[in-house]
């Protein structure tokens, strides 16, 4: 049976795994991964507006891995639209790389739930097996945080390299052309980071456990053996 130190490492542990498992889940269903100011270049340059006019052509972008919404301004007022991912505007982002970012934070999940039962078994008794022990604690707990960095990392590209956020906002746009003035990461990309941190804490818990203390021993009293304890 492992320690009462051990078992609330271990214990600790489990918690931080769920956590995790929980804020990717939550960060894949909700489409807040980006936000954005568009610019109606067209309408712009339709009516020559020079910088007070343009607030009228500034309108907001927002989206997810599978959803998002934008308001467009092109001079007329501003007009509220939603759109999906799937399987119609994903053909003309970067596939590949889309497929990519949901399939990191897929098997982030598996390694996150797989983390979180074997914390559990380690909180309950020491295994025999070194892959269940604090060693495959440590693999679960680098492969789940090293793939949702990746999920991270492949997003910034998108969004960076491949203008991912100028694509959305241009999707199925053949009158109006549209120029992003500026895009922040959201709520739901820094809950995957969370995650990753999650797991980074959960490895610097497994080494704790893995450090054996000194016990403290008391001194034991010497007897005092006097003359009449000798006579009786």
């Amino acid at each position: 049976m492992p320690g009462c130190f051990k078992k609330t490492l271990f214990a600790l542990a489990s918690l931080i795994s769920f956590a995790s498992f929980v804020l990717i889940v939550v960060a894949m269903g909700t489409p807040k991964w980006m936000t954005g100011k568009i610019l109606c270049k067209t309408g712009a340059d339709l009516v020559n507006a020079t910088d007070p006019e343009l607030v009228k052509f500034i309108g907001e972008i927002y989206y997810g891995l599978f959803r998002g919404g934008k308001i467009r301004q092109c001079g007329l007022g501003g007009r509220r639209s939603k759109f999906t991912i799937f399987p119609h505007m994903v053909k003309k982002l970067n596939t590949g790389l889309h497929v990519m970012i949901i399939m990191f934070l897929c098997v982030a999940i598996f390694f996150s739930l797989v983390s979180f039962g074997f914390c559990i078994l380690n909180a309950i008794k020491v295994p025999y097996r070194a892959i269940t022990g604090p060693s495959g604690l440590c693999l679960w707990n680098f492969l789940a945080g090293g793939f949702i960095v990746l999920s991270v990392t492949s997003f910034m590209a998108a969004v960076k390299l491949h203008h991912l956020t100028e694509r959305i906002a241009n999707f199925q746009e053949n009158v109006f052309q549209f120029v992003i003035l500026e895009e922040e990461f959201e709520d739901c990309f820094w809950l995957c980071v969370a995650g990753a941190t999650a797991h980074a804490v959960n490895l610097l818990l497994v080494a704790i456990s893995g450090i054996h203390f000194p016990k403290i021993k008391t001194k034991t009293e010497e007897a005092n053996v006097t003359a009449e304890d000798i006579m009786y």
